[in-house]
């Protein structure tokens, strides 16, 4: 049994005439008729009564009639479903950091209110596993320290983001306006994973060591922020922190390091010579969130630090 078939049927079954029904469907009369029969052949049923006066439904036809139209209407809708999928939404896999961090997040909603048809899959990794997978394809757009990675990923610095240490209530940096960097020596510091964040790690040591002193490390580690977190209203370590990362624990505050003051270097990332649409929209849309929030002006100071430059 064709769909053609179901079709000659149902609108001979409308016309209940030979002459009309081929006219419909732009074929010759004998073409209809020779459809109807193989449809009756195979559905071993008579359908159609026709005679010199009249053509008419038999009690099968009738039937069959309504299974017809619906058989070609779900057919209808299948295809209609197929060809919505075949026009395939611009999708783009962006990397970010930890959720404990807006500087992406916030790109990416500027980047949906501008584009409102773009797919974004958001991927938590750190930076040496987002430039691995830019560069085997598995990301498209990635957040980080620009200073580690290969020659193959283009970069654009977007932030500058002022350091700072997350410390629990009571803490005697709570009640300071800023923490002397090197007051930092008498407190064990949590870093990252090794292979999550290096880039960050490298920063905070060197920043450390810049005031004079190398830092007291906690032995164990941790995946992400919130978990640090846990370990700071423990009383077991402080954790060092851009203000961009937010905590959402009321009992933890976040302050600013001075002397000297210290900003951290956020850029896009993309593999380079990716010149598609979505990449463009992402890495554009950063550009004009950080123009507009002045994130590359934080506070009207000038970093103490050398940050990354574009690439």
């Amino acid at each position: 049994m064709e769909l053609r078939q179901l079709r000659y049927f149902v609108t001979l079954a409308e016309e209940l005439h030979f002459g009309r029904a081929a006219a419909r469907e732009h074929m010759a009369q004998s073409a209809v008729s020779q459809q109807l029969q193989r449809l009756e052949r195979e559905l071993g049923v008579r359908l159609i009564e026709r005679s010199t006066h009249h053509v008419r439904l038999t009690p099968g036809g009738r039937a069959f009639l309504p299974e017809a139209r619906r058989a070609l209407a779900q057919a209808q809708r299948a295809a209609a479903a197929a060809q919505r999928a075949a026009v395939t939404a611009p999708t783009v896999r962006v990397g970010i950091v930890d959720a404990s961090y807006d500087s992406m997040p916030s790109i990416l909603r500027h980047a949906q209110e501008r584009h409102p048809d773009l797919v974004i899959h958001q991927i938590e990794a750190g930076v040496p596993q987002q430039c691995q997978e830019l560069l085997d394809g598995r990301l498209d757009v990635g957040l980080g320290r620009a200073c580690l990675a290969p020659p193959q990923i283009a970069s654009t610095l977007v932030r500058l983001d002022p350091l700072g240490v997350l410390v629990p209530e009571g803490h005697r940096f709570a009640a300071s306006a800023g923490v002397p960097v090197a007051s930092l020596a008498d407190e064990r510091l949590l870093l990252a994973p090794e292979e999550r964040a290096p880039e960050f790690n490298e920063f905070v040591v060197e920043l450390c060591r810049s005031a004079g002193f190398t830092p007291d490390v906690h032995h164990g580690t941790v995946q992400s922020i919130k978990a640090g977190l846990d370990l700071v209203l423990q009383g077991r370590c402080l954790v060092c922190a851009p203000a961009s990362c937010f905590s959402t624990i009321p009992a933890i505050e976040w302050r600013e390091l001075v002397d000297p003051v210290s900003v951290y270097p956020w850029s896009v990332l993309w593999r380079a010579g990716d010149d598609s649409e979505p990449v463009n929209a992402i890495v554009a849309c950063a550009r004009r969130l950080s123009h507009k929030l002045g994130w590359l002006r934080p506070y009207g100071r000038t970093p103490a630090t050398p940050s990354d430059e574009f690439r």
